[in-house]
Parts: C-alpha cells; sequence; structure tokens
C-alpha cells in the first residue's frame, strides 16, 4: 500500500472547496438573472399577445413627408404593443432644406400620473438621418405619439409626419431628461438620466455646459400649482451644480434649466425640464435675488431659503466672482436686519474673493427681513456709504433683546483688547454712574479730533472701537464707537445716537452716546467733551460738561434724528 502526499492531500482539499465556492456563487448569479429575464419574458409575452389582438396596420406617412422626402424605419405599425420602450428610426431626403436639424417627437399618455400626461424629444438630424429611444413616463398604460418635422419656410415650425398609439405592457415608470434644441446647442447634460424623481426638500442638480464659456449663466425655474421661484448659476470649467430647495411642500416641483439665447442679451430659452416629487410637507420661503446679485458677480452659498429658525445668531456665506466690474475692489458685503420700525446694519468682510461671517438678531424673537449688499464703488471720499442689494430673506429668531449690549458694526465690545481695557477703567467701581463717567473720561482724555478725516471726508467702512482704541484719533462717530463698545463691555446698556449739532456756523451731521445708567437713560457727547477746534486744529480741552448733561441745554445744540445700530 503506497503512501499519501500529505501536501497533495491538502491543495486537493482546497481546490475541492475553491471548485465548490466557485459553483455556488455562479448558481446565485444565474438564479439573478434567470429572475430578469423570467420578468422580461414575462411582458416580453404580453406584448406578444396584445400585438395578436391588435390589426398591425401599416403607418400612413403625411403629405409632407412625401414633399421632404421622409420615411420611416421604425415603428411599421400605426397601434402596436411593446415592453416599456419603442424605437423611432428614419430618414429625411430634402433635410438641407429644413429650417431645423431636430425632428420633434411628442408622445402622450392616456391618463395623466405623477409625472404628467406629456413628453418630449428632440432627435438630432444627422446627414437626414434620426433616430430616438422612447420610454413611457407612467408605465403600463396606451400612448399616443406623434412624429413631427421642421418647415422649409418657417423658423421654429413643424408639421405632423407620422402618428401612433403604442400599447406599454410594462408597469415601470421612466420618464427620460430629454433636451431642447437650445439645450442640445449649449451641451447641457445632466449627471442624470431620469426626469422624474421622488427627494425630500433639496435637490441636488449638476451638470455640464460643454458649449458655454464662464462668462455665461443658466437659470434656473422651479414651479408648482401657482408658486414660482428663479435663479441665475455661474458656469465654472464648463460645469453648474445647485442645491434647490424644494420650497413649496409636499407634491411634485418642475424644475426648469435654461440656457442663454445667443440673438437676445438677458434673455434664457428652455433647454430641459425634470419633475421632483417631493415627500416632506414643509414649506420654505424662496430668496428674492436682485439684478445686482448677477452683475457684482455674487455666489450665495448660504442660505438656501428663507424662513430658517435661529437662536439669534445668523451666518451667511459666497463669494464674489473676481473677473466682474467692481470684484477685486469688493471688499466686504452689507447686512440689514429689520424687524418692524428696528432696523440694524452689519459688515462682514470679502478676503480672498469669499465671505463666511455671522450677525446678531438683536431686536428679540419675531420675524426678520434680511437683506444682504454690496458696497458703491467710488473713486472719491464721502461722509456716506451707498449700498446695493443683491438678496433678501426672512429670518425666524427666539432670541432675547440685547440690542444695546451686544456687539454690533464699528463696536467690538466682544473683542479680548477693549475687555481688558473696560476691566482697567472700572476696577474696583460698584456704581454704574461712575463705570460711564470713568468710560467718558477715558475717551475724552485719549482721543484726539481728527480734523484732516473730517475736511477730507476720509471715512471708511471699517471704521470702529477697535481702530479708535489703535490710532488715538477720529471724529465723533469714532468716539462714540469706543465709548459704547467699553460700556457694553462693562455690562451697561448703550447706544450711537444720529443727529445735528448746531455749534459751528451750519448744522452739520453728528454722533453721539446714551447709555442705560440705574435704570434711566443719560446722555454723554465725549467728542465734545475732549476739546474744540481752533484755527483748524484740535485743542484737547477735557471737560465733564458734556456728561449727562441738562436735556434742555443739549437740546440747545444737539437735535436727535435716531439710534445707529
Amino acid at each position: 500500500m503506497s503512501k499519501k502526499n500529505p501536501i497533495l492531500t491538502v491543495w486537493v482539499c482546497l481546490l475541492s472547496t475553491l471548485l465548490f465556492l466557485s459553483a455556488c456563487s455562479s448558481d446565485t448569479s444565474n438564479s439573478e438573472t434567470k429572475v430578469i429575464k423570467k420578468e422580461e419574458d414575462k411582458f416580453e409575452k404580453l406584448a406578444k399577445e396584445k400585438n395578436k389582438e391588435l390589426e398591425l396596420e401599416p403607418i400612413e406617412l403625411t403629405s409632407y413627408s412625401e414633399e421632404v422626402g421622409a420615411t420611416l424605419k421604425e415603428p411599421g405599425y400605426k397601434e402596436f404593443a411593446v415592453n416599456g420602450k419603442v424605437v423611432v428610426e428614419g430618414a429625411i431626403e430634402k433635410y438641407t432644406e429644413l429650417k431645423s436639424n431636430f425632428v420633434w417627437i411628442k408622445v402622450q399618455s392616456d391618463e395623466d400620473g405623477p409625472a404628467g400626461n406629456q413628453h418630449e424629444y428632440y432627435a438630432v438630424l444627422k446627414d437626414g438621418k434620426f433616430k430616438q429611444e422612447i420610454r413611457f413616463f407612467n408605465g403600463a398604460g396606451e400612448y399616443q405619439v406623434k412624429v413631427q418635422v421642421p418647415s422649409k419656410d418657417s423658423e421654429n415650425y413643424y408639421y405632423d409626419t407620422a402618428s401612433f398609439t403604442v400599447h406599454n405592457v410594462n408597469p415601470e415608470k421612466e420618464r427620460d431628461v430629454t433636451y431642447s434644441p437650445f439645450g442640445q446647442e449649449a451641451g447641457i447634460t445632466l449627471n442624470q438620466d431620469l426626469g422624474y424623481l421622488v427627494d425630500n426638500e433639496v435637490f441636488s442638480i449638476s451638470g455640464d455646459a460643454g458649449n458655454l464659456t464662464d462668462q455665461d449663466t443658466i437659470m434656473l425655474k422651479l414651479n408648482k400649482d401657482a408658486e414660482s421661484w428663479q435663479h441665475v448659476l455661474p458656469i465654472e470649467n464648463g460645469k453648474f451644480s445647485y442645491d434647490v430647495p424644494l420650497f413649496f411642500g409636499k407634491g411634485v416641483h418642475e424644475l426648469e434649466i435654461l440656457v442663454p439665447d445667443k440673438e437676445r442679451e438677458n434673455y434664457y430659452q428652455t433647454a430641459t425640464k425634470i419633475l421632483i416629487e417631493n415627500e416632506s410637507d414643509r414649506i420654505m420661503k424662496p430668496i428674492e435675488y436682485s439684478r445686482t446679485y448677477r452683475e457684482r458677480g455674487v455666489t450665495l452659498e448660504s442660505p438656501q431659503f428663507g424662513g430658517v429658525e435661529s437662536n439669534g445668531v445668523f451666518g451667511v456665506k459666497g463669494k464674489i466672482d473676481p473677473s466682474v466690474e467692481f470684484g477685486p475692489e469688493t471688499t466686504h458685503i452689507y447686512v440689514t436686519t429689520k424687524k418692524g420700525e428696528d432696523e440694524a446694519l452689519d459688515v462682514i468682510p470679502v478676503e480672498n474673493f469669499n465671505f463666511d461671517g455671522s450677525f446678531y438678531l438683536r431686536f428679540g424673537p419675531g420675524t426678520y427681513e434680511v437683506t444682504l449688499s454690496v458696497p458703491e464703488i467710488k473713486e472719491q471720499n464721502s461722509d456716506y456709504f451707498r449700498y446695493f442689494g443683491f438678496a433678501k430673506f426672512e429670518v425666524e429668531a427666539s432670541s432675547e433683546d440685547k440690542r444695546d449690549l451686544l456687539p454690533s458694526r464699528g463696536v467690538e465690545s466682544d473683542a479680548p483688547e477693549v475687555i481688558s481695557l473696560a476691566n482697567e477703567l472700572t476696577e474696583g467701581i460698584t456704581d454704574e454712574r461712575k463705570k460711564a463717567k470713568a468710560i467718558y473720561k477715558y475717551v475724552a482724555s485719549n482721543v484726539s479730533y481728527d480734523v484732516d478725516k473730517y475736511e477730507n471726508k476720509e471715512f471708511s467702512w471699517d471704521d470702529s472701537a477697535l481702530k479708535t482704541l489703535q490710532s488715538k484719533t477720529g471724529v465723533c462717530q469714532d468716539y462714540s464707537y469706543l465709548a459704547v463698545a467699553l460700556l457694553r463691555a462693562s455690562n451697561i446698556e448703550a447706544r450711537m445716537i444720529e443727529g445735528t449739532a448746531f455749534g459751528g456756523f451750519w448744522p452739520s451731521n453728528h454722533a453721539w452716546v446714551e447709555a442705560k445708567v440705574d435704570g434711566e437713560w443719560l446722555t454723554m457727547d465725549p467728542t465734545w467733551g475732549a476739546g474744540y477746534i481752533k484755527d483748524g486744529e484740535f485743542v484737547a480741552d477735557y471737560n465733564t460738561k458734556y456728561f449727562d448733561p441738562k436735556k434742555s441745554e443739549f437740546k440747545k445744540t444737539h437735535m436727535r434724528k435716531g439710534v445707529s445700530y
């Protein structure tokens, strides 16, 4: 009896195991394939049975088909059944005489469904030939199909060439993404094949625009019932993408993608339409965009819609196109928040053509109207700033009303330098009035009036308490910025007042401070408490006359207009 080779025995066992596993795997794969094929065979059989019931009469072409030499290779019958799809294929002998390079195919379902009851295709005419595969958007049912050929005489005019009835036996609903002549000429292709989808609240669209440049834009239009929204998107490296909020709640939203019309400026033509069924009941409020949004090259990345709830701090994020006019000069954006009669202005810097910042909803709970703006780019100095709104939306706030304690534009009361100085000035002082007076004294004694800035109107959007603290010079707004910041950092409610001063030969714009001390508002004007102007020069002359002056006396030289937030 011969001895067995143990190594050989192991390899035989392994080989047997592998063969067994391979056979199992193959059986599983084959089983799945058989199931799919069985389903296909089922519907193929149904289609054949239906065709036996029908009188398969040859399709008839119109007289116009004879005029242009149009023929159909497929389909061959006026009425027939299919399993999920049909091919329309033909040729046109006199294609060079036609006013368009597309054959228009219209499909209509006898019953309405989630994807509607109509769809259309534009089949390209290439060397006189066309071919288009059609799937059926409502699944099983009866469909009427019309094939139309372009006119020889008129632009955008088509004549019926053939019509036929299709009985689809396959229940699967498949709505193709189709492209209009404008869409195909622009090279638009979406990164999806289906034109009917189900999503929840936000739909992400992306695609290519191969024949458009980065100087072009595309437009999105969203419609549901009587509601509508539109938005313009930039093209970047031949591509586009956007997260589209499904604003109008549960149900089907029609999203239309439009491309620029080459013949008309600022006009768009439909490239394609898709349908999105939103499963969410949530109603969102669209953002309103102005022409400035496009003209100044703004892309707002966040928020995507209005009506968002906030605990009192809200952020915005986006970018500026450096290639547009004033793109490189746009160093900041303005944020206006309005609740009832109350209004605040904030500034968010633009760095490397990007902005990402937040602001306070400072007037307590309620609905705020928020407007985002870009500054006017001007060559000459001035003591006022104009800005142009590019987006408007609403925010719902649940925060407390801390309008006179929170940091604000130009008032960085949360900056470490300001907090440190405020603590130093009020150390050991418990009385609020004495704290306020210590801050008034510091500002009026340590900041010199900038006569050149006032006379040459050298105002800047980033004038602030920190800037004043560093330079130790400024005009009335700068004195007020610093005083208000130090007061708020000391937990004393304070606000900057805009008004008119009557101290010179004629009235002039002026700013001063009001602080809430021991439950009552008192007035202070650290600018006038710092000194005076003589022969065009500032003369430092600290005085306490303008710390909590008598109201009757103060009104003789100061007229209050309102609060600046």
